[in-house]
């Protein structure tokens, strides 16, 4: 009879506590969730506010720089196919022009959201296609310190998204959004966007890699409005901590709605351009 009261009075404490717990977590668990809730909303408002350009191409000069301060540039031209439904993701033409020693090189690019991107590189040196596995897209592209996944259209639902707080940069305000690849194989565990309250652009991003250890920023800077309401960034500016080294991308003036189609984007083109 005394043994049945104690084992009550110990499960009724067990119990106690567990309730105890559950109401304290409660509100910790609230809280995260409308911090996720509000960096996606955060990061959707961004990512929309550019939608409707259907496709683009520009030209752009790349400068990369080593740990010794040597520089060395490049040029180089984009194309991109909008893809409308935020399920599926853009498409990207990217190659170069000079110098002669990567002159032709070109890299095809279809953005998926949780599966690998698909990416083919075009090396003229070998008159071959080769295509980037899934397993190599944090290696370096072309020797530049931008990976070959970031020369994939950035979709909204390839992440999951935390909010972090607001924060002052270069004067103006921004929300600082984290955001975790969802899809397998990222060089990256997260990222730490900076995306400014007035025209919801991206002005910078903080990469952290498999250790959870600062790797690179992206910085995005002299922004410009285009017809329709379309903002693009002329200066990317990649710095790597690790090794001391910077890729900056200087853009010339874009062009949208250029009439670009799927099949502008197929395999087949990478050993026709020039």
């Amino acid at each position: 009879m005394q043994l049945n009261l104690l084992n009550k009075t110990i499960s009724a404490s067990i119990l106690g506590a567990v309730l105890a717990t559950s109401v304290a977590f409660a509100p910790l668990q609230a809280d995260e969730a409308a911090d996720k809730q509000k960096g996606f909303d955060i990061a959707a408002r961004s990512d929309r506010s550019d939608n409707g350009f259907t496709s683009s191409e520009v030209e752009a000069i790349m400068t990369l720089v080593n740990a010794a301060g040597r520089e060395t540039t490049r040029e180089l031209s984009f194309k991109t196919l909008e893809r409308e439904n935020e399920d599926v993701g853009d498409k990207g033409l990217t190659v170069f022009s000079t110098p002669r020693d990567v002159k032709g090189t070109a890299l095809l690019s279809h953005a998926k959201i949780l599966e690998p991107d698909n990416q083919w590189l075009y090396l003229p040196a070998l008159k071959r296609v080769k295509r980037i596995s899934s397993a190599n897209k944090s290696g370096p592209f072309v020797g530049s310190e931008f990976a070959f996944e970031d020369f994939t259209s950035t979709e909204l639902n390839k992440y999951e998204y935390k909010y972090v707080g607001e924060e002052t940069l270069d004067g103006m305000k921004v929300d600082v959004v984290e955001r975790f690849p969802r899809y397998k194989n990222s060089g990256y565990t997260r990222q730490v966007s900076y995306i400014d309250q007035d025209v919801y652009q991206v002005r910078k991003i903080d990469f952290y890699d498999r250790k959870n250890a600062l790797l690179k920023t992206l910085n995005f800077s002299d922004y410009k409005e285009y017809d329709g309401g379309v903002w693009r960034a002329h200066t990317l500016a990649m710095t790597n901590h690790q090794t001391n080294k910077s890729t900056t991308l200087s853009y010339g003036e874009y062009k949208f709605k250029t009439g670009l189609a799927d099949k502008d984007f197929v395999k087949g083109v990478l050993k026709r351009v020039r």
